[in-house]
């Protein structure tokens, strides 16, 4: 298995929105969500955690490496590993994909669930949150594309409440 490790943080592009030197690139109330770490044999990597959508917590991917909770090795995570790219799945369902586009850089989606059972979902220009019933939480009206976030604690909050933060810290 590749070991995914840059020796510099990497830039990390999420929806059309990139993000350098931010440590927490997607973060859930008081939970991150994608994170860029520094390992201490190498550089830096990415690293996500995995919660089921009752909040259990599933694994923690860090770079193209899976580690699975014994409640995800319960479920049946799987990590394939296509050119360039990562692929996290449960019961043949895609829980996330990172993409690999060049030596410093990291193209990914988000559609993660949250450990309070919150749906968010980054793919394109405007972060989505839904709830636990299902219902869509608007996110302030705002469309995010083309934008750089740079030496940020956090590039994007998203609070329970359906409020956002963009280049917080």
């Amino acid at each position: 298995m590749e070991k995914l490790v840059f020796q510099h943080a990497p830039q990390v592009e999420l929806g059309t929105n990139k993000f350098i030197n931010c440590p927490t690139i997607l973060q859930f109330d008081d939970t991150p969500l994608i994170e860029v770490v520094r390992l201490q044999e190498a550089g830096f990597s990415t690293q996500i955690p995995i919660y089921h959508s009752d909040g259990t917590y599933l694994a923690k991917v860090v770079g193209s490496q899976l580690f699975a909770t014994p409640e995800g090795k319960k479920a049946g995570i799987e990590l394939d590993h296509p050119d360039k790219m990562t692929v996290c799945r449960l019961g043949g369902q895609t829980l996330f994909e990172i993409r690999r586009e060049g030596a410093a850089a990291l193209k990914t989606a988000a559609e993660l669930y949250t450990p309070t059972g919150h749906f968010v979902r980054y793919a394109g220009v405007e972060p989505a949150l839904i709830n636990n019933d299902g219902q869509s939480l608007q996110i302030g009206g705002m469309i995010m594309t083309g934008n750089t976030i740079t030496g940020c604690r956090i590039g994007v909050w998203i609070k329970s409440d359906g409020s956002i933060g963009i280049g917080c810290g």
